[in-house]
């Protein structure tokens, strides 16, 4: 009857207006609709906090995670390895119990992991932690791995798993015998002349080339990169202002429309001098205790890996620290004092390079926003909560904690050039010292005569 006399007596608007609050309920209804569609149709905030080397990105993350009920991912590319501790710099347990990280602990070091396993491992530990009505908190220093996370990972099909072990056959002999360049030139004469610019004994992303040719019948570069065609889009069109989030210390090139999410990307970092000093001094604090780097180094060497043979033993501070102990072994568990300093200098210019490669990196990825890590901790959380409370899709980086991408003065460049490193710790013996059997250490001293003994645990 209520149907039938609806239909038949001019629809359900004629109705309706015979029906005051049944109206204004359908008004409420569909108002109701609406803002549920344009709520929806926000994306999800994802937050993204990366840094050179010592610069006190993971400090950051862990006090923003506990503020912002987050969650921390992981965004390095050795903290993903099981044992390798300190050399990464991984978080604490006592950190990981009050926090909750992914993406850490997760392969042994004989084990390869490629920018593509960690965006897919990244963006699905992203939606368990949106699912869950908590924070994502993107934090790392390897800027390949944040650059796939953000714009996409390459449309390249997966091999099969006859072509996988077609190409591990092909390739299994020159790496056993670790011909290197041979191995190169294979991959070169198969169609990717790109092949002689990885890194040396890159066999993962050697193997993988081939198998993109065998499966496509072209090479890696001829997929598009999703980040090209971001930037490319970015130079030959001007930026929607309306839209962008914005500051004076670099603002974002990339349409916030195109992307999965609505990322919050921030860079902190220092003025080089400072830096240099912080990450010379962060080596030293490695060697000390019997759980220092070497002992990690040690334990590579007795899984039986070479140095810079995969991705794990290519790691800074674990090449040199095992090429170190491989020449302690062989001269009978001693070593000369000159030795040791040589190994120690070695670990920290190439940890200060791969700061500048960092550095680098990032000052081309505008979608950052640099902040200066001299500053309070407590005013950069402060900024980052509101920014990230803000509704109006703009960001502005106050004055007083911009950091300039470009930042090195004259002066400062002249510093650089003359910068030493000046160490904390000298041996107690002026030319030699051994490993003991019986004590399983070296000993130590500081230069300020704070330290008298400190213990570098070394496993020949």
């Amino acid at each position: 009857m209520l149907m039938s006399g609806v239909c038949g007596g001019g629809g359900i608007r004629a109705w309706l207006k015979e029906k005051p609050l049944l109206r204004q309920f359908a008004r409420r209804r569909r108002l109701f609709a609406t803002s549920c569609s344009v709520a929806s149709s926000k994306k999800e905030k994802v937050i993204v906090i990366s840094g050179p080397t010592g610069a006190g990105k993971s400090r950051l993350a862990l006090e923003l995670a506990k503020r912002l009920n987050g969650e921390i991912i992981s965004a390095d590319s050795v903290q993903v390895y099981r044992g390798l501790d300190i050399g990464s710099a991984k978080p604490s347990s006592s950190d990981r119990k009050e926090v909750p990280h992914h993406l850490i602990d997760i392969l042994h070091p004989c084990e390869d992991y490629s920018v593509g396993n960690f965006f897919e491992d990244a963006r699905h530990a992203t939606k368990d932690v949106l699912k869950k009505g908590r924070v994502p908190i993107v934090t790392g220093g390897t800027g390949l791995y944040l650059r796939w996370f953000i714009y996409g990972k390459p449309d390249v099909p997966k091999a099969s798993p006859e072509i996988i072990a077609e190409v591990n056959s092909e390739l299994a002999d020159l790496q056993r015998d670790g011909d290197w360049y041979a191995a190169v030139e294979f991959v070169v004469k198969a169609g990717d002349p790109k092949a002689r610019s990885l890194a040396a004994n890159d066999w993962y992303r050697l193997r993988r080339s081939l198998e993109i040719i065998k499966s496509t019948g072209s090479p890696p570069s001829a997929f598009q990169i999703p980040y090209d065609s971001f930037r490319e889009h970015s130079d030959s069109s001007e930026t929607d202002h309306s839209y962008e989030r914005n500051s004076s210390a670099g603002a974002s090139d990339t349409n916030p429309k195109d992307l999965d999410y609505d990322f919050m990307c921030f860079f902190l970092s220092s003025h080089r001098l400072d830096l240099y000093r912080s990450i010379d001094l962060r080596c030293e604090d490695m060697l000390p205790g019997s759980d220092g780097i070497l002992s990690e180094a040690a334990w590579l060497l007795d899984e039986g890996l070479l140095p810079n043979s995969n991705s794990a033993t290519r790691a800074i501070g674990y090449r040199q620290a095992m090429e170190y102990l491989l020449r302690c072994r062989q001269q009978g568990g001693t070593s000369s004092t000159g030795e040791f300093y040589a190994f120690l200098a070695e670990f920290q210019k190439a940890s200060r390079n791969f700061a500048k490669r960092q550095l680098t990196w990032f000052r081309n990825e505008h979608i950052y926003h640099w902040l200066n890590a001299a500053r309070p901790l407590e005013n950069v959380l402060n900024y980052i909560i509101t920014a990230y409370h803000d509704s109006t899709g703009t960001l502005v980086v106050p004055d007083y904690l911009q950091m300039r991408r470009d930042s090195s003065s004259s002066r400062e460049v002249s510093e650089l050039k003359s910068y030493r490193t000046r160490n904390r710790y000298k041996l107690l013996r002026s030319q030699s010292f051994y490993y003991s059997l019986s004590a399983n250490y070296f000993y130590f001293s500081e230069i300020e005569g704070i330290l008298l003994a400190v213990e570098i645990a070394v496993i020949f």
